[in-house]
């Protein structure tokens, strides 16, 4: 899992960047931060990936408020967002950027609807089960915040969080429509702009009797 060529922008992508992404039907995103709390702890990297391997880290500086061409990629109606948990990473980007991602695809909700033969679908029991690659995440708690100094292990980390993402995702697409619970997959990605909402506002589980 050697890294493979990527590119590294500081608080947003470029033009060139953001027009290979755009002829994409679907790309891979992921965050770093500096913790899970986004109304505490701050945005420091976001990956994103699509078929091509074609991947970008943009380091976020502290205090960055907004971000266009990351803004217009993430609102592209027709570009999918592929993400690991993307109750957190759409909650950071909106809180952080303004970001109101859509339309998103979550592989761990996916992953909860159609391996319910096991209780382990994080990224990486689920991408080596799919996959057979065995990710490092040793790297998953550690400074994200020296954005400019990053290590070669956690840049080797960051790459490998979305590079298998959309591999995973249309295996788990496949399962779901066997399992014939694809649609409730959907209604469930559709529905996580709201919880993310309701997340930042600060209420705990609404729907709790």
């Amino acid at each position: 899992m050697n890294i493979k060529s990527f590119r590294i922008f500081d608080n947003d992508l470029d033009q060139s960047a953001i027009n290979v992404y755009l002829s994409s039907n679907a790309i891979a995103v992921d965050t770093e931060t500096m913790g899970l709390i986004p109304r505490r702890d701050r945005l420091c990297l976001v990956q994103i990936c699509n078929e091509d391997e074609y991947i970008s880290l943009v380091r976020v500086e502290r205090g960055i408020e907004s971000a266009p061409y990351l803004k217009q990629l993430m609102e592209a109606t027709h570009v999918t967002k592929v993400f690991h948990y993307a109750r957190f990473d759409v909650g950071i980007l909106k809180y952080q950027l303004g970001i109101n991602t859509s339309p998103i695809f979550c592989t761990k909700i996916a992953s909860k609807l159609a391996r319910t033969y096991t209780d382990k679908h994080g990224l990486r029991e689920v991408v080596k089960e799919l996959t057979q690659v065995d990710l490092d995440k040793s790297a998953q708690s550690s400074d994200w915040g020296n954005i400019q100094n990053l290590s070669e292990h956690q840049l080797q980390y960051a790459t490998n969080d979305v590079r298998y993402l959309l591999a995973i995702s249309k295996t788990l697409t496949q399962m779901l429509k066997r399992e014939e619970r694809y649609d409730l997959a959907i209604k469930c990605f559709d529905h996580i702009p709201t919880i993310v909402e309701l997340d930042l506002l600060g209420y705990d589980n609404v729907f709790r009797h």
